[in-house]
């Protein structure tokens, strides 16, 4: 049996970022390679993390998160991204990399991991609520502008 060296880190400087955009790209079809890194660069500023699961030198998964507060979560965990490599699914990289947000929150002295998904992706609810025991409660609204 194969092992391999697995590990998460913190992505902080430009050139991981941009290390990271051929699988950010994967979820965030839309986003040229340009505006992902002005968006990082200025969502960092703001306090978005960019955290990296590595199996031994490649990205296999990305999670964005942010800290707030409100009154209904208190201090929480906001994931704004979770994205595994397409040759990567299905490998539970993605639960490893939630799993480490969550206990990241946790020492951050989080109440609450909070995500969106959006409605096509049944597979990704499934997930989140069976594999990983979130509840689905509300919906989220938007109007552009």
């Amino acid at each position: 049996m194969e092992t391999y060296k697995e590990n998460i880190i913190e992505l902080t400087s430009y050139e991981q970022a941009l290390e990271a955009f051929p699988v950010m790209s994967q979820l965030r079809t839309d986003l040229s390679k340009e505006a992902y890194l002005t968006h990082v660069n200025q969502m960092k500023e703001n306090g978005y993390k960019l955290f990296a699961l590595y199996k031994e030198e490649e990205i296999v998964a990305l999670a964005g998160i942010s800290v707030g507060v409100n009154f209904y979560y208190k201090k929480y965990v906001f994931v704004h991204d979770l994205v595994t490599d397409e040759a990567h699914r299905s490998q539970g990289y993605g639960h490893k990399l939630l799993r480490f947000v969550e206990q990241w929150a946790e020492s951050n002295s989080a109440n609450t991991v909070s995500l969106e998904s959006g409605l096509q992706r049944i597979d990704a609810h499934r997930f989140y609520e069976e594999a990983l025991n979130y509840d689905k409660w509300c919906y989220s609204f938007r109007k552009s502008l």
